[in-house]
């Protein structure tokens, strides 16, 4: 094994990768291998001071101690956001690509297997897969969330260099199967007793802002008598156009008379708050000769 050396650890993953075909997967990547160069090129990090390891959903790179990570934390600040914007403009839903990402720094050797070890590179990959850095990015607009270490923000983020705002960073507790890690995350964070776990099978990729469409409101209450014991309000409503249920309620008279208060209607109505009505309703008083 090598003697440990000094590096600056970045990772970036592809959320939800595993939800995509092998089509869709082969692309995702093209475009993370892309958006990794373009944002190293912006840094002025060119690739004789880094080291790239494929690990299929996520790339790490290891960038010599020497390269300026201010430079790095302010191209994965706008140059990130802006290509994924780019991207996913043009991308199909089941294309979209989110990112999450970490900055760390330690030091790391290469054992005989040609392998990357040490702890501070598995306190960065503890760091990239931690439900928090999951939650943040599927709370957000938009596509990207970052996390740095506690010796990343000591050293460099929180001076509040130019194009990094130290505000903008919070202080979080990260629990891992090793303990926990302190980190500080890029943009808010998310609410305390949310489930920071993945999001469910059945949600839609391509949008870790995608929620389920709220519960709809229940039915109020109608008061009244029909000939029938069935309860009206348990029956479902008639197909509208292309079998879709129809907008409003339907009230389904059979001979009786239910009383509201208002005036009278006689006979089959429709177009009642988008529902209909069949057979005589009253509404206060019936009077023949007055439906004003």
């Amino acid at each position: 094994m090598t003697h440990p050396v000094s590096r600056t650890i970045l990772l970036l993953d592809i959320e939800r990768f595993s939800d995509r075909d092998d089509v869709e997967q082969a692309y995702l990547r093209r475009m993370l291998y892309d958006v990794t160069d373009r944002a190293l090129e912006t840094a002025g990090i060119d690739e004789t001071l880094r080291t790239r390891a494929d690990r299929g959903d996520s790339v790490m790179e290891l960038i010599d101690a020497n390269a300026p990570v201010t430079a790095l934390l302010r191209a994965l600040l706008t140059e990130v956001p802006v290509q994924l914007r780019a991207l996913n403009r043009m991308a199909s839903r089941s294309a979209q690509m989110r990112l999450r990402g970490v900055v760390a720094g330690g030091y790391v050797a290469v054992d005989d297997l040609d392998g990357w070890v040490g702890s501070d590179l598995n306190h960065a990959c503890r760091l990239l897969d931690a439900a928090l850095l999951r939650a943040a990015l599927r709370e957000r607009p938009d596509d990207f969330a970052l996390c740095v270490s506690d010796s990343v923000y000591q050293g460099v983020v929180r001076h509040d260099h130019p194009g990094v705002p130290a505000a903008d960073f919070h202080q979080v507790t990260v629990g891992t199967k090793n303990g926990p890690l302190t980190a500080w995350l890029h943009g808010p964070v998310p609410p305390a007793g949310e489930d920071h776990g993945e999001r469910g099978a059945g949600e839609a990729p391509g949008g870790s802002g995608d929620r389920p469409a709220p519960a709809a409101p229940a039915a109020p209450e109608t008061t009244g008598t029909t000939r029938d014991t069935e309860d009206t309000r348990n029956r479902p409503a008639p197909a509208a156009h292309r079998g879709a249920p129809a907008p409003g309620p339907v009230l389904d008279v059979n001979g009786g008379s239910v009383s509201f208060g208002g005036g009278y209607v006689a006979g089959d109505q429709h177009g009642v708050s988008g529902g209909r009505v069949t057979g005589d309703v009253v509404m206060g008083s019936k009077t023949d000769g007055d439906r004003s």
